[in-house]
C-alpha cells in the first residue's frame, strides 16, 4: 500500500475530460498523487483536440489510452472524481466522490476545448490543495 493520496478521474469514453484531468494532477502534483483514469464505455483513442489542448499548456498525454472502468480502480482510490458518467459510476461508502459538471469535448475544436482545459485545471489545482499537505504540490505555469 502507497502513503500517497489516490485519485480517479472518471467520465464516459475516458477520451477527454478524464484524460485531461489525469495529466493535470500528475504535473502539478509531481508524483505525489497516485493518478488513474477511466471510462465507463472508453472510446478506441484519446480525442486528438484534448492531446493539442493539453500539449499547449506543456502536459503530454499522447501516450495514455481509454480504460474500463472497474470496481477494483475505485476501491483503490481514495477520490472519485466523475464527469458526466451518470449511474455507471460503482459508489463504495468511505470514498470523497465529487461529480464535475464539465461539458464535453467530443466533436469540439481546439477553441471550445481550452476553455474546458482551463477549468479541469482550476478544478484540479483545488483538488491538490486538499489532497496534500501544503507545499508538496508542484507549481504551475
Amino acid at each position: 500500500m502507497s502513503d500517497k493520496p489516490s485519485v480517479i478521474f472518471v467520465c464516459v469514453h475516458n477520451a477527454g475530460r478524464s484524460q485531461m484531468a489525469a495529466g493535470f494532477m500528475t504535473a502539478l502534483s509531481g508524483g505525489a498523487v497516485e493518478v488513474r483514469s477511466a471510462g465507463s464505455t472508453p472510446a478506441d483513442q484519446i480525442n486528438p483536440t484534448a492531446v493539442r489542448a493539453m500539449a499547449e499548456v506543456g502536459i503530454d498525454i499522447t501516450a495514455e489510452q481509454p480504460k474500463v472502468l472497474t470496481p477494483e480502480a475505485v476501491q483503490a482510490s481514495d477520490a472519485v472524481i466523475t464527469m458526466g458518467c451518470g449511474d455507471a459510476c460503482p459508489f463504495y461508502p468511505g470514498k470523497r466522490y465529487e461529480d464535475w459538471v464539465l461539458e464535453d469535448p467530443a466533436g469540439q475544436g481546439i477553441e471550445a476545448v481550452r476553455p474546458i482545459r482551463d477549468e479541469i485545471r482550476t478544478r484540479v489545482q483545488a483538488l491538490l490543495a486538499d489532497l496534500l499537505p501544503t507545499g508538496t504540490a508542484t507549481s504551475t505555469d
